[in-house]
């Protein structure tokens, strides 16, 4: 019931499960998931409940790449469920 646009970096879809990573060009990269700026975890999120319907056999997996670290930060599921789209219309979109 909800439209979305977006982009995503990059994508592995394997009989396992389904990985999206998400470039990030910040100087800076944050120390943990948690310090990670809230838009960047509300569209992974975004992302993640788009894929789940269409793969709904495989899990969803979720990382930030920090280009000028390099650092790939994998983003665990419990914390992405704190930023995932609700049903309603009281959030802005990512």
């Amino acid at each position: 019931g909800q439209a979305l646009s977006g982009q995503i970096d990059r994508i592995v879809v394997t009989p396992g499960r389904v990985l999206i990573v998400d470039d990030e060009r910040m100087r800076q990269p944050p120390a943990t998931p948690d310090s990670a700026a809230t838009p960047y975890l509300r569209q992974l999120a975004t992302y993640r409940a788009a894929l789940r319907l269409i793969y709904p056999d495989r899990p969803v997996e979720c990382a930030l790449l920090w280009t000028a670290a390099p650092r790939l930060m994998p983003i665990d599921a419990v914390l992405l469920d704190r930023h995932a789209p609700s049903q309603g219309a009281d959030r802005e979109p990512p």
